[in-house]
C-alpha cells in the first residue's frame, strides 16, 4: 500500500472534489481517497499504479498537474505557483465578462438608445446579441463544458443551472430577434458576468490555503556548516545532510535540523515550536530542533533527523493531513441543484407539451416554457452566498476581523468549545517587568543597575528590563567589563562597583533577607520569573518578569461563555504558569507543556466526542491545530503561518475580537441562509406562474432581477450590524 498525492486542475466548486473523490474510491485498488478543494490536491492510498488514478481524474473531465510543473527554479515543490495561476485566470475572465456585459446592461436595462438598422434588424438588438454571445461562449464557456460533462453522467450541479439559463436566454433571444419579438440578451450576459466575479473572489480565498504550507517550508534552513573529520567546516545544502552528521551552529543562526548538542551551551529560542517567548537554556546532551534560533553560544550538534523527518517536516505533514481530512463543504445551492435542475427541465418540457396539446402553436407553447427556464435561472442563487459574504466580511474588516472563507461562516454556526493558546492569545506574547521589590535601595536604582548590565545582552528578559527602564524615563549608563555566564546571569562594573543580575546563587554568596526571599517565593508561585540584583555581593532587590495577561482577555472569555461555548487553554508553558493564568482569566480546563502534535490530538479528541471546536492561536506550533479545528482563528500579531492556517484572522491581536468574530460570522451565515431560502421560494412560486402562462419571458426576467435585488438588500442589512 502506497500513499500518492497529486495536483488536480479544473476544480471550480466543492462538488467537483466530492465527485472526483467518489470516482477514485470506486477503483478496486484504492483503500482511501481524499480530494482537497482548497489545495486542489488528491491524497490516495492505493495498491495500484498511479497512472490509473490520473486516468480516472481525466475521465471525470479534469486534468492532473505533473510533478515537473510543480517544481520551482531550485527543483523544489512550488505550492504557490498553481494557486496564483488559477486566481489570475479567474480574475481575467471576471474582468473581460464584466467589461463586455456592462454595455449590454446599459442599452437593455437603462434604455440607452442605439439608432439604426443592420441586415434588416435593429442595430441595438444586434449590438446586444453579438456582445452577449461573446460573453457566454468566451469567458463563460467553462460553465457549458462542465454542464456537458455532467450531462454525460446524468447529473447536474450549479454550473448546469447557469449553462441552462444563459443558453436558453441567448438562443431564444436570437430566435426571437429573427421573428421580431422581444429579446433577453442582457439576462445571459449579466448572469455570466456576476457568477464569474463570484468565482474570482472564491479563487482569491481558496489560493491562500496552500500558503500556510509554503511559509512553513520557508522556515527551514537552506544551508548548514558541516563539521568535517579534520575539524574544519564546509557549507552544504541541508538536503544533503545525513543522520549522525555534526554541524556547527553560530550565535544568531537557526539550527538546521533536529539533533543532540555534543559541545557548547547556549540559550535557544524555541518559540516557533513551543510558542513560548522565553528562550530555553541548552547544555551538552540536550535536544535541539530544526528552525529554532541559537542566541548566545556556539554549538556542535549531532543530527538525529533528516530534512524529511525533522519536527518542522512533521508539522508540515500535520497541516497537510489536517487539511486533507476535512470533507469539502458543499454549498447549499449546489446540494439542492442536483434535484432542482432536472425538475426545472422537466417542468419546462411538460409546459411545452401541455400547451401544444391544448391546441396552441409552437411559438405560443415555447414562450411559457422559456419563461420557466428564465425565471429558474440561478442569478439569485448565485448572489445569495457571495453578497452576504462580501458585506459581512467587509463589516468584520472594519472591526479588524478578517474572515478568509465562506466556509468559516458555516463552521462558526455551532461551536461547543473554544480552545485558546496562551502565549500571544491570552497573554501579550513577550516578557515584561511586573514587580520590583527592593532591599535598602530604590526601585529606580534596581532597574537602573539591571538595565546597565543587561544593555549588552540580547536575551528577551534583558529586553524586558531595559524596556521597563525606558518606560520610567530612567537614563541607563553603560556598564564596563560585562561578562555573561550562560544559564546563570550577567555581571559588570558601574563606577568601579561590581554589579550582578541573575540567579540568587550567582549574584551573591552572602545571606539574603528573609522578607525578600518570601516575596520572591510568592512571585514564583504566580508563575513569574524572579531575577536578583546585587551590588558588591549584597542583594539590593528582585525583579519579577512574566508574560502579562492582555487587558481584554478576561472580558473576552466571559463573552465567549455568553455565546454558549466552553473554553480551554492550551500552552507549551509549565503547569504552574498555566494554572495561574487560567485561574485569572476564568478558564476551568487547561493543558500545559503541550507540543504541536499534542495540540492537534486535543482538538481531534473533542471532535471524536462529536463537539465542534474552534482553536485560537498565533504561533507556528499552532498551525496543525488551527487547520484541524472546525474553525481556526489566528491572532494577526502572530506568525505568517498561523495567519495563513486560520480561517479567521484577528488584525491587531485583541482577544476581545474572538467573541466578536463569532458573533459577526453567525449573523453573516444566517443572512446566507435567508438569501438561499428566499431565492428558492421565489423559484417555487415563480415557476408554476410561468408554466400557466401568467409570466412571459420578459416579466420572468424582471422577476428574476427583483429576486436578485432583494437578496442584495438583505445582505446589505449586515452593514448596520
Amino acid at each position: 500500500m502506497k500513499k500518492v498525492n497529486f495536483k488536480i486542475q479544473g476544480m471550480h466548486c466543492a462538488s467537483c472534489s466530492v465527485r472526483i473523490e467518489g470516482a477514485l474510491k470506486k477503483l478496486p485498488n484504492v483503500k482511501s481517497a481524499s480530494v482537497n478543494y482548497a489545495l486542489e490536491e488528491a491524497y490516495v492510498e492505493t495498491e495500484g499504479d498511479e497512472q490509473e488514478l490520473y486516468d480516472i481524474v481525466k475521465k471525470e473531465g479534469y486534468s492532473v498537474q505533473s510533478k515537473e510543473h510543480r517544481k520551482d527554479a531550485h527543483g523544489k515543490e512550488d505550492h504557490a505557483h498553481h494557486e496564483h495561476d488559477s486566481t489570475r485566470t479567474s480574475k481575467k475572465k471576471a474582468i473581460i465578462a464584466s467589461a463586455i456585459a456592462l454595455p449590454v446592461a446599459l442599452t437593455a436595462m437603462l434604455g440607452v438608445p442605439i439608432p439604426g438598422e443592420a441586415f434588416g434588424y435593429p442595430l441595438k438588438s444586434l449590438f446586444e446579441a453579438v456582445l452577449t454571445t461573446i460573453v457566454v461562449f468566451g469567458p463563460g464557456i467553462g460553465f457549458h463544458k462542465v454542464a456537458f460533462q455532467q450531462l454525460k453522467r446524468f447529473s447536474a450541479n450549479m454550473d448546469s443551472l447557469i449553462s441552462m439559463g444563459t443558453l436558453t436566454a441567448l438562443i431564444f433571444s436570437w430566435w426571437s430577434l429573427t421573428q421580431g419579438g422581444h429579446v433577453y440578451f442582457e439576462t445571459a450576459a449579466i448572469i455570466t458576468a456576476l457568477i464569474l466575479v463570484g468565482r474570482y473572489f472564491e479563487a482569491l480565498s481558496k489560493g491562500r490555503a496552500g500558503e500556510a504550507i509554503q511559509k512553513l517550508l520557508e522556515l527551514g534552513v537552506k544551508q548548514a556548516h558541516l563539521v568535517q573529520s579534520d575539524g574544519s567546516t564546509k557549507d552544504v545544502d541541508v538536503e544533503t545532510l545525513k543522520l549522525g552528521d555534526v554541524v556547527l551552529v553560530k550565535p544568531g543562526e537557526k539550527v538546521p535540523l533536529d539533533g543532540i548538542i555534543l559541545e557548547g551551551t547556549s540559550s535557544v529560542d524555541e518559540s516557533m515550536l513551543t510558542g513560548e517567548s522565553i528562550p530555553i537554556n541548552k547544555h551538552e546532551k540536550d535536544n535541539v530542533f530544526g528552525a529554532t534560533v541559537n542566541q548566545t553560544g556556539v554549538l556542535h550538534v549531532k543530527l538525529t533527523a533528516t530534512s524529511h523527518t525533522s519536527v518542522l517536516a512533521q508539522i508540515v505533514d500535520l497541516v497537510k493531513t489536517a487539511q486533507s481530512e476535512k470533507a469539502p463543504v458543499q454549498k447549499m445551492a449546489d446540494r439542492i441543484s442536483g434535484i432542482f435542475v432536472p425538475v426545472v427541465i422537466g417542468i419546462a418540457f411538460l409546459t411545452f407539451i401541455v400547451w401544444i396539446l391544448l391546441g396552441n402553436g409552437v411559438e405560443a407553447a415555447l414562450i411559457p416554457a422559456v419563461a420557466v427556464l428564465v425565471i429558474a435561472c440561478p442569478c439569485a442563487l448565485g448572489l445569495a452566498t457571495p453578497t452576504a459574504i462580501l458585506v459581512g466580511t467587509g463589516r468584520a474588516a472594519k472591526n479588524g476581523i478578517f474572515i478568509k472563507t465562506g466556509e468559516a461562516l458555516e463552521r462558526v454556526k455551532k461551536l461547543d468549545i473554544v480552545m485558546l493558546d496562551k502565549t500571544g492569545t491570552i497573554t501579550q506574547g513577550k516578557p515584561a517587568v511586573t514587580d520590583i521589590v527592593t532591599n535598602k535601595s530604590t526601585k529606580e536604582e534596581v532597574i537602573t543597575i539591571a538595565g546597565s548590565i543587561e544593555a549588552s545582552s540580547e536575551h528577551p528578559l534583558a529586553a524586558a528590563m531595559i524596556a521597563s527602564a525606558k518606560e520610567k524615563k530612567i537614563t541607563v549608563p553603560l556598564a564596563k567589563r560585562v561578562q555573561s555566564t550562560t544559564g546563570m546571569g550577567i555581571s559588570g562594573e558601574i563606577d568601579g562597583v561590581t554589579m550582578k543580575v541573575g540567579r540568587k546563587t550567582f549574584v551573591t554568596q552572602g545571606e539574603i533577607p528573609a522578607p525578600l526571599l518570601e516575596k520572591a517565593s510568592a512571585l514564583e508561585k504566580e508563575a513569574k520569573t524572579v531575577i536578583y540584583v546585587s551590588k558588591n555581593e549584597i542583594v539590593i532587590g528582585i525583579i519579577a518578569i512574566a508574560d502579562p495577561i492582555k487587558e481584554d482577555a478576561i472580558e473576552a472569555i466571559t463573552r465567549i461563555h455568553a455565546l454558549g461555548a466552553e473554553t480551554m487553554m492550551i500552552t507549551g508553558d509549565n503547569t504552574a504558569t498555566a494554572e495561574a493564568i487560567a485561574k485569572k482569566v476564568g478558564i476551568k480546563t487547561f493543558f500545559a507543556e503541550v507540543m504541536p502534535k499534542k495540540k492537534l490530538e486535543l482538538v481531534k479528541d473533542e471532535q471524536r466526542k462529536g463537539k465542534k471546536v474552534a482553536f485560537v492561536g498565533d504561533g507556528i506550533n499552532d498551525a496543525p491545530a488551527l487547520t484541524q479545528a472546525d474553525l481556526g482563528i489566528a491572532m494577526g500579531t502572530g506568525t505568517d503561518v498561523a495567519i495563513e492556517s486560520g480561517q479567521i484572522v484577528l488584525i491587531g491581536g485583541e482577544t476581545i475580537k474572538i467573541p466578536e468574530a463569532i458573533r459577526i460570522s453567525r449573523r453573516t451565515f444566517s443572512t446566507i441562509q435567508q438569501n438561499l431560502f428566499w431565492a428558492f421560494i421565489y423559484n417555487a412560486l415563480g415557476i408554476p406562474l410561468a408554466a400557466l402562462g401568467f409570466l412571459n419571458p420578459m416579466i420572468a426576467a424582471g422577476a428574476m432581477a427583483f429576486s436578485s435585488i432583494s437578496v442584495l438588500l438583505n445582505s446589505l442589512r449586515l452593514k448596520r450590524m
